[in-house]
């Protein structure tokens, strides 16, 4: 029995995980059709296809590597990047359609992620059974000989900043220490009415590779996930975009930009979130997908090549010099960066393969290191 129930939350996440990605590619599809251009494909997932069906000249796909999606518009799509999507070798020829259609086409797939975000951030403030709500930074133990009792750190310290910068709650002081890496990072904290600096240098996890204190947080009952810090809507949204942010700022740092990339996770970091989230609590899981919904957008809004940013940037250049990017500059950025991109993601997809099992193999007889421990 509990196999048939483990085998229905998988088919339950793979539903979600599918969700977002087919909400960003229908934005693309649906203003494509509504401004007259010629679709050829609607896609969940690259390569060869597991299943297709032609209707109305649009062929929909399910590819057999579930990484994404995409949609096949010849006007709107750079030459050169159907192979690596998995498309067909012909193509229709690339017709010369005015900049702003083609802005529109590629601004609707990130703002369908958007909108679903909005629609399940108000579902989740109306549902009474959804469990919201802020663990503080506040210290409840130290582990003993762990970098948090060298430090210094004792329980009851409320931590107020970790590396100069403010945090609110639990899960912003692990970004920052994970952010921090293996580097001594300064953590200010208040004992009582008074207020300490420290220094504690993070240890890293010989099993999951993330960074740690080893100290744990206070005890409440029914802790609601990171991801669900409130059950007004807006500030829902807001602490997923700030979250998605604080990433990219390190990956953009110097000095933070090493032990940000390897905090990253992948789609199998995701796939185990969401299934997480769902064992735990549906409305977890789908607070998982609404932050998902808001990654996907800002991710895709970034002005690279290939993404939906890099298209938006093509197409504003062309409306503001009244002159297109030329279509072989076009395309071998396209191709370049799609090619980065796909090494990227199967660097995490492999990297995320090995941690799980790592974390799934491990015997935690060996270590009195608990989960908890952050």
């Amino acid at each position: 029995m509990e196999t048939l129930v483990t085998i229905g939350y998988i088919i339950a996440c793979l539903l979600l995980f599918s969700l977002a990605i087919a909400i960003h590619e229908f934005g693309h599809f649906i203003v494509a059709l509504k401004l007259g251009l010629k679709v050829e494909a609607f896609s969940i997932g690259f390569g060869p296809a597991i299943w297709k069906k032609r209707w109305k000249g649009v062929e929909y796909r399910i590819g057999s590597i579930p990484l994404g999606g995409y949609v096949l518009i010849p006007s709107v799509d750079p030459e050169g990047t159907q192979a690596l999507e998995g498309g067909s070798k012909e193509k229709s020829p690339k017709e010369d359609i005015p900049a702003w259609k083609e802005l529109l086409v590629s601004v609707a797939g990130p703002l369908m992620n958007v909108v679903l975000a909005v629609v399940l951030a108000f579902v989740l403030a109306a549902v009474p059974g959804a469990n919201f709500g802020v663990l503080p930074a506040e210290i409840g133990s130290v582990i003993e000989g762990g970098p948090a009792e060298a430090a210094g750190l004792k329980a009851g310290d409320l931590v107020l900043k970790v590396g100069g910068r403010e945090v609110a709650s639990w899960s912003e002081m692990q970004t920052e220490v994970q952010i921090a890496g293996g580097k001594p990072v300064p953590v200010e904290v208040l004992r009582g009415e008074e207020k300490l600096e420290l220094e504690v240098v993070p240890e890293q996890s010989e099993v999951t590779g993330a960074w740690y204190i080893k100290a744990l947080s206070v005890r409440k009952e029914n802790m609601a996930m990171a991801w669900m810090p409130d059950r007004n809507p807006l500030r829902q949204l807001a602490w997923d975009a700030t979250s998605i942010f604080r990433v990219l700022k390190g990956l953009v740092t110097p000095k933070e930009a090493k032990a940000t990339s390897e905090a990253l996770g992948g789609p199998v970091m995701i796939a185990e979130a969401i299934y997480g989230s769902m064992r735990r609590n549906v409305w977890d899981g789908i607070g998982f997908l609404r932050f998902l919904n808001v990654n996907l957008a800002v991710l895709n809004l970034l002005p690279i090549p290939v993404l939906d940013g890099g298209l938006i940037l093509f197409a504003l250049l062309a409306m503001v010099f009244r002159r297109k990017v030329p279509e072989v500059v076009v395309k071998y950025l396209s191709m370049t960066f799609m090619a980065i991109l796909m090494g990227l993601m199967a660097i995490l997809v492999l990297r995320d393969a090995w941690r799980s099992y790592r974390i799934h193999t491990y015997d935690h007889k060996r270590t009195d290191q608990s989960a908890e421990v952050r």
